[in-house]
């Protein structure tokens, strides 16, 4: 790249596949930017991505975002930057996203140079490292066993700035960059740390600008950051949308554990000294952040495992007789299909009750005490096969159906079944074995590759 200060960041949606308002892309590229990031994956849905090599959408969503970003890629010459490919970011994932770049290249009449980033981590490197004691005990106070590194299905390092500011410091041109797992701020801060822009507000505006159009009133969208070395200012890409002083400081705070010093490879972003200040009604300045470097590299590693496979049933309760009852009737129903079923009391299967309308989703966090109308009822049973936790799930739902309770006035079914069959098999259930830090000194990872793809230059075709 070769812009000078200020530059302009563009992220136009905060998760690649989730779609975004090709008006409001068209227009703000016609303006100008000198780069485009979008992230591609998370550990927020769950460990399934990583155990199981699964996306995060469907490859006709990903498509579908991606053709207009390489048709702005070509026609403006403006870099792309897709980091954490499919989801979790592995090396396979990087390749399948590559290969639909080639794909859509090919198909738009393109020829992009196209660098991959891989993220994928030795388990011989991690069990080195585990024996060695260079590995953090989790949020939790554990530490994972060779057994956990050994048996992972997936397992990645999560690439700070460093890999993407080596590319950069090569001079070598390229379009398109997609990169394995990486910390979502990442490739923000490192094109904004190549141009000489202060550590503090180059994490910070990678930190806000990461999720889109998160930071502004109403979200969702896009969001331009534009770039100087002691500050950065924030303005949504939809013009219905605003950026404030309340809606940026509020996302700094987003996914953190505290307000003031927000951790991440390679450091710590110190936001105590940050002032938030309105440039325009649709625009927010930024300045006054700083950043604490670490004395040695330290990186996340995640590693995810299949731990046994689920069933699941739903259903609704509207008898307000036993909604009183309902924790006692429950355990009954978890006591019964445990002398059915003696692996629920022997730990190699579990069952989980989850009842919406009252506290689904805060469990016992929940304020309220108020008693609802009618709750529904979803039943989670994990087993170490298919077929075990179908029957036992099976159980489970009979007895909710069925079990008699003190006061009950009718003989027929006690709750309502949306779905038939009424149990369902979800699938293999994963677990992440791995989320960790890991002293990263003396390691060599995040290989880099350089790809020409779609439509092959007349002058190389014919080398």
């Amino acid at each position: 790249m070769s812009a000078s200060l200020p530059i302009r960041i563009f992220t136009p949606q905060g998760m690649l596949g989730y779609g975004y308002d090709l008006a409001d892309f068209h227009r703000t590229v016609e303006e100008g930017v000198d780069l485009i990031v979008v992230d591609s994956g998370s550990t927020d849905p769950g460990p399934y991505m990583l155990g199981l090599g699964k996306t995060l959408v469907t490859v006709e969503s990903y498509a579908r975002d991606l053709r207009p970003m390489l048709r702005a890629v070509a026609d403006h010459r403006i870099p792309l930057v897709i980091s954490s490919a499919g989801g979790a970011g592995t090396d396979e994932q990087v390749a399948r996203m590559t290969d639909l770049v080639d794909r859509l290249a090919d198909e738009e009449g393109l020829s992009l140079r196209v660098v991959t980033i891989g993220a994928d981590m030795p388990a011989d490197v991690v069990a080195d490292r585990l024996a060695r004691g260079l590995i953090e005990p989790n949020v939790r106070g554990e530490l994972p066993s060779e057994k956990d590194v050994r048996e992972a299905t997936g397992l990645v390092a999560q690439m700070g700035a460093e890999p993407f500011l080596e590319i950069l410091a090569t001079g070598e041109p390229f379009d398109v960059i997609i990169a394995g797992r990486a910390y979502d701020p990442a490739p923000h801060a490192a094109f904004a740390l190549h141009h000489g822009v202060e550590p503090g507000i180059a994490w910070h505006m990678g930190k806000i600008l990461e999720c889109g159009g998160a930071c502004a009133e109403p979200k969702g969208g896009g969001v331009v950051a534009t770039v100087y070395r002691d500050r950065f200012e924030l303005s949504p890409s939809g013009p219905a949308q605003r950026c404030t002083p309340l809606s940026v400081a509020a996302h700094t705070l987003y996914e953190k554990s505290r307000p003031d010093l927000l951790p991440g490879p390679g450091g710590v972003l110190d936001v105590r000294a940050c002032v938030y200040e309105a440039v325009d009604e649709r625009t927010v300045r930024v300045r006054g952040s700083r950043f604490l470097p670490s004395d040695h590299p330290v990186l996340k590693v995640e590693g995810a495992a299949v731990v046994g496979h689920r069933a699941a049933f739903i259903g609704g309760i509207h008898d307000p007789v036993l909604i009183a009852q309902l924790d006692t009737f429950l355990e009954r129903v978890e006591r019964q299909a445990g002398q059915l079923h003696p692996e629920l009391a022997g730990g190699t299967a579990s069952l989980a009750f989850h009842v919406y309308g009252r506290n689904g989703v805060m469990g016992p966090l929940e304020p309220s005490t108020a008693v609802p109308h009618e709750v529904g009822i979803l039943g989670e049973v994990t087993a170490e096969s298919p077929e075990l936790a179908l029957a036992i799930c099976t159980t489970v739902r009979i007895g909710c159906l069925h079990l008699s309770y003190p006061g009950q006035m009718a003989t027929a079914g006690n709750m309502a079944l949306p779905l038939n069959p009424m149990e369902s098999p979800i699938g293999p259930v994963c677990a992440f074995t791995l989320y960790h830090l890991m002293d990263a000194r003396d390691l060599d990872l995040f290989p880099v590759a350089h790809r020409q793809v779609g439509r092959i230059p007349a002058e190389e075709a014919t080398r």
